[in-house]
């Protein structure tokens, strides 16, 4: 009953903050600001996402009514802040409706921008994973190799990508392949040893059964090894994908024509903080949206783990 009580407190100050601001959006402001429809439909889609997932799991029900309070709350003092009492600098700090107008006015422009995105970011990042966990099996699964390109890698790993960013677009022949590039050498190495640490561990017991079949060296790697570190690379795809968006974006940001990055620093340029803060919001939309796939993927091919 107590449980019950907490839930529908949090439940009604969500709804409650998010009348106060619609209220607030509606009411003549001191402040000359576009018109609010673009602003109520991402408050509607925000709402529907809201319902639908406490519908899912009611058990996470007041985490979810207090992180979209929280966000309420953010948008209703901005609101008040920059568009009904004009307290705030008019550039630096837009109007929410006018934010979300460009969504409205530049949705060409967005929307090319994120495929562009997307389309290095899945060949990067395939391409690293892909490459990295076969070699590291390969090094994993061979001591000698180990010995010699584990240290290698584990000075190498930690290193951020964007490090080598500058003089990766220098060399380069086009910007699209030194992007793909930098995302590459941001997930290859720590790919590369997480799958040499997982052949490290792997169960001795395992092991010395496929010994007593005699398997070749590709039918342990292929049939034996790989296997065993699939779950830790389908674990760890959540992480990955982060570090690949921040690494493209900020290669993005260096010198290209297009994308997501290119959007936020080529409007920055210009002093559009309006435009820069939509890019801001694309950006977070999209991670989200890639975070809730690779969480779906993790629950369908590893249902054994319990994420």
């Amino acid at each position: 009953m107590v449980r019950m009580k907490k839930a529908g407190v949090s439940f009604w100050l969500c709804h409650f903050l998010l009348m106060a601001l619609v209220i607030a959006v509606l009411l003549p402001g001191k402040k000359q600001t576009e018109e609010p429809t673009a602003l109520f439909g991402a408050m509607l889609l925000m709402e529907v996402f809201y319902i639908v997932h406490i519908c899912r799991f009611p058990g996470k029900r007041d985490s979810a009514s207090d992180i979209l309070s929280i966000l309420w709350a953010l948008m209703l003092v901005w609101e008040l802040l920059v568009s009904k009492l004009d307290l705030m600098h008019p550039v630096l700090v837009p109007a929410l409706e006018n934010i979300f107008h460009v969504f409205t006015t530049d949705y060409a422009e967005i929307g090319a921008g994120v495929l562009s995105s997307m389309e290095l970011l899945f060949a990067g990042t395939a391409a690293a994973i892909c490459a990295g966990t076969l070699l590291g099996l390969i090094c994993g699964w061979n001591r000698r190799l180990r010995e010699v390109f584990y240290p290698i890698a584990n000075v190498l790993a930690p290193i951020p990508s964007i490090v080598f960013a500058p003089y990766v677009i220098a060399i380069m022949p086009s910007f699209r392949s030194a992007s793909m590039v930098v995302i590459f050498l941001g997930i290859f190495w720590p790919a590369f040893l997480k799958t040499i640490i997982s052949v490290e561990s792997i169960d001795r017991n395992i092991i010395d059964s496929a010994k007593t079949l005699e398997l070749s060296g590709a039918s342990m790697v292929f049939e034996v090894l790989l296997p065993y570190s699939v779950p830790g690379i389908v674990k760890g795809l959540k992480v990955t994908m982060t570090s690949a968006v921040m690494m493209l974006t900020f290669a993005e940001m260096m010198g290209s024509t297009t994308g997501m990055g290119y959007y936020i620093v080529n409007y920055n340029t210009y002093g559009n903080y309006t435009k820069v803060l939509a890019g801001i919001i694309v950006v977070g939309v999209v991670v989200t949206i890639l975070s809730v796939l690779i969480t779906l993927l993790q629950k369908k091919s590893i249902k054994w783990r319990n994420y």
